[in-house]
């Protein structure tokens, strides 16, 4: 099965009026995670990427969090090689949890989806600070239309209108705008 069919299937495209998490709005917008809750689904994703590279000219694969996690940790699987991840902390990507890079590690960031590019950026940033080397940047999704900068891998390119928020058409004909990405809705447990 096509990684398109696998994303239809779970729900993961979704058409309307969205506000991303760079706060761009677009009309169609892609949950990865709703593909990655399927085990399965995740390690089809992570060995498709893999896939687009060579093992030995990979020392780690580092996803940045929250997206980067699922898919980083499958991609680093299929490779038979370390998986790290990135945090925010105190509004900066930082590596965390006791995970490091050694000096000339040849490294592969991995996203689920790429808009902006900004969290990858971010990545590449602490990998000078460790003196690591940037092996290449893979996704599921690429919606950066080439205006990430970066020279980059994914299953799926698409190409979705992405409009600012002060020039957005949906918001001037009063379509309802949703926020579906990880910070939009948080549920609360009391134990």
């Amino acid at each position: 099965m096509e990684m398109i069919d696998l994303l239809k299937e779970t729900e993961s495209l979704l058409e309307g009026h969205f506000e991303l998490s760079s706060g761009l709005h677009s009309d169609k917008y892609c949950q990865c995670a709703k593909l990655l809750q399927y085990p399965q689904h995740a390690e089809t994703a992570g060995r498709k990427i893999a896939e687009l590279f060579d093992a030995n000219q990979i020392d780690a694969v580092l996803g940045p969090a929250l997206g980067g996690i699922i898919i980083g940790y499958e991609v680093a699987r299929a490779l038979n090689r370390i998986s790290l991840f990135t945090e925010r902390k105190d509004g900066y990507m930082s590596l965390r949890r006791g995970f490091h890079l050694n000096e000339g590690d040849r490294v592969l960031i991995v996203e689920d989806v790429i808009t902006t590019a900004k969290s990858v950026k971010e990545n590449i940033r602490i990998l000078k600070d460790y003196n690591a080397q940037l092996a290449g940047v893979a996704c599921i999704v690429d919606r950066s239309m080439g205006r990430s900068g970066l020279e980059l891998k994914s299953l799926i390119q698409m190409n979705p209108a992405v409009y600012s928020p002060d020039d957005c058409p949906l918001c001037r004909e009063g379509v309802e705008m949703e926020k579906p990405g990880s910070k939009s809705r948080v549920t609360r447990y009391i134990i």
